[in-house]
């Protein structure tokens, strides 16, 4: 495999977790209703109205399209001008690893001091890669 394809596994990784967590968000919404845990008038126009397991799921779900995002459009941009290398192969590994513990602990005990650890390891991650990057880019070649 090429780097390029070490760099992209990543983002499959990733993908597989976003549709597992959007589909477990899917499931746990359609069970509270059909179980009538929850009325859809409730949540109509406030979502903290759905079951704490069922929040815990849609909030990670929300989550994954914030951060992840300037990963997803880094890595394009490290593939668009070849400027993938074993340093930006490894920090993006060590960024969706990351994302998987963070997304294991907020469905799971949701320990925010884990939960913020796991959280500030993906975006250090993401700014060293975002950095090398620039450096690559404007300063190394």
């Amino acid at each position: 495999m090429t780097q390029i394809h070490w760099l992209l596994l990543p983002l499959f990784i990733h993908m597989g977790l976003l549709i597992y967590v959007g589909v477990r968000t899917v499931k746990g919404r359609v069970n509270a209703v059909m179980s009538r845990t929850t009325r859809l008038k409730e949540i109509a126009l406030n979502s903290s109205n759905w079951p704490e397991d069922v929040r815990k799921f849609g909030n990670n779900f929300s989550n994954q399209f914030e951060v992840p995002t300037l990963w997803y459009a880094l890595c394009g941009l490290l593939v668009a001008t070849a400027k993938v290398d074993s340093v930006e192969v490894t920090l993006s590994w060590l960024f969706v690893a990351a994302r998987l513990v963070h997304i294991i602990i907020h469905t799971g005990s949701n320990n925010v001091r884990y939960r913020m650890f796991a959280f500030l390891t993906s975006f250090a991650a993401l700014t060293a890669m975002w950095a090398w990057f620039g450096l690559r880019l404007y300063f190394l070649g």
